[in-house]
């Protein structure tokens, strides 16, 4: 993994932008050579409101607390968020663009007019994926698998079992809900592309 990683999630309120972005944070700082932070802007939004969170990730402490930041990494949990959301806003060259969306990459680029010489893209359809694994879709356990996957913070079983031990940790969820969890990361892992 890079030195220094960061994420940026546009999502919409009730999507899990914010608990991914925060969960992500939680399964890195498990390793006691990095430092995280798992935040997320909002006021008092409702289900369906757009959101933003962010996930950094340092080999040294992380002394800035602002909401500006320069992504690696942005992640569009909801694809109707789509020209409301410019996620090439601040991205370095050579960021990458992970996109839910039953859409090809092809037709992505394109409806995005993303410029493939200065951005990477991947998509996965994680809406399918969380409805068939959970029964509704909720994109941020698959996007989850997919950022492991195309950033390599994690291999597959890495952040499938330490979700499962946070998760169990926690004791939110059933373990039909967090099994669930776990199929749809695994899924995300590799259908990415």
């Amino acid at each position: 993994m890079a030195a220094k990683l960061n994420i940026r999630w546009h999502g919409r309120a009730g999507q899990g932008a914010v608990t991914a972005a925060k969960t992500i944070a939680e399964l890195v700082a498990q390793d006691p050579d990095k430092y995280v932070q798992g935040f997320a802007i909002y006021g008092a939004e409702k289900r369906g409101a757009p959101v933003a969170a962010f996930t950094r990730i340092e080999n040294s402490p992380i002394r800035r607390h602002s909401l500006k930041m320069i992504p690696d990494v942005v992640v569009l949990l909801d694809p109707s968020l789509v020209g409301i959301v410019d996620i090439s806003e601040g991205a370095k060259k050579g960021a990458s663009f992970i996109i839910n969306s039953p859409k090809t990459k092809k037709e992505i680029i394109k409806e995005l007019g993303i410029d493939s010489e200065l951005f990477k893209t991947y998509v996965v359809d994680a809406n399918k994926i969380s409805r068939e694994e959970l029964g509704k879709a909720i994109p941020n356990a698959p996007m989850m698998g997919a950022v492991a996957k195309i950033t390599g913070i994690f291999s597959k079983e890495e952040i499938m079992k330490t979700t499962k031990e946070i998760f169990e940790e926690q004791g939110k969820f059933s373990n039909k809900i967090i099994e669930g969890n776990l199929r749809s990361i695994g899924r995300a892992f590799e259908e990415v592309s």
